[in-house]
């Protein structure tokens, strides 16, 4: 279990909540689950963000896509609306705007386990963003949860688009991102142009690393995208 996928349950029905937890459980994951939005997010905050999330629209505090809104602006979490509203309308808000796949109740429970199987397989090895506090070198860590870095001990908060950006290109370390995957994720497929994209990124970069002669972090491939690479990483090329 110690390399098992983190998942979360935002479930309010105790019974439904406690079935998910096992069949989940038992197919090897670990298993987090909470019956209201405040207290899930208090978790993450403490303990960083987990690998995917399931999420009910009918919660108590505050409805399911709010929650997911607000989990948004903490990283780009895969997240999965499990909910009895049928509706069109809400199933295409959903899937537009927070979530990787929609599922309405009933459900079959080998369904649920195949459609957690395939989002997990499509999204990058993202461990690194759950830790409360991720170490870059000796002088950068982030702390996703909480929106903010800290740079040389200080802290520096982030805005929602500047922590998902960030959240992006450590999740593919090394590896360019394409602006379009960028701009789609970081602003959840809002009509977003790519000046927008370069104001943001030059904002972050300054955020990182306010001395322009010092280590850049993120490195402009142009007319491809952007890509996030430490000192270590370049003295070994």
């Amino acid at each position: 279990m110690a390399n098992a996928k983190r998942l979360l349950i935002v479930e309010d029905d105790p019974a439904m909540r406690a079935m998910l937890h096992d069949i989940l459980e038992t197919e090897g994951y670990k298993v987090t689950s909470f019956g209201d939005a405040p207290e899930a997010l208090e978790h993450m905050r403490r303990h960083g963000l987990p690998h995917l999330i399931i999420v009910d629209l009918g919660l108590p505090s505050y409805n399911g896509f709010e929650l997911s809104r607000r989990i948004k602006q903490m990283g780009d979490v895969p997240i999965v609306i499990l909910t009895g509203d049928s509706s069109p309308e809400s199933k295409v808000l959903g899937i537009e705007q927070y979530a990787e796949d929609y599922i309405t109740k009933p459900f079959n429970h080998r369904e649920v386990l195949a459609r957690v199987a395939r989002i997990l397989s499509r999204f990058a090895d993202q461990s690194y963003a759950h830790e409360p506090l991720v170490t870059i070198d000796n002088h950068l860590a982030i702390d996703f949860a909480n929106s903010a870095l800290l740079r040389d001990n200080q802290r520096v908060a982030l805005t929602p688009t500047e922590a998902n950006l960030l959240y992006l290109l450590v999740g593919n370390r090394g590896k360019v991102v394409s602006s379009e995957l960028l701009m789609a994720r970081a602003w959840h497929n809002e009509e977003v142009y790519e000046e927008t994209l370069r104001v943001h990124m030059h904002r972050l970069r300054r955020k990182l690393q306010p001395d322009s002669k010092g280590f850049q972090y993120i490195r402009n491939e142009r007319g491809v995208g952007y890509r996030f690479i430490t000192e270590e990483e370049v003295a070994r090329h």
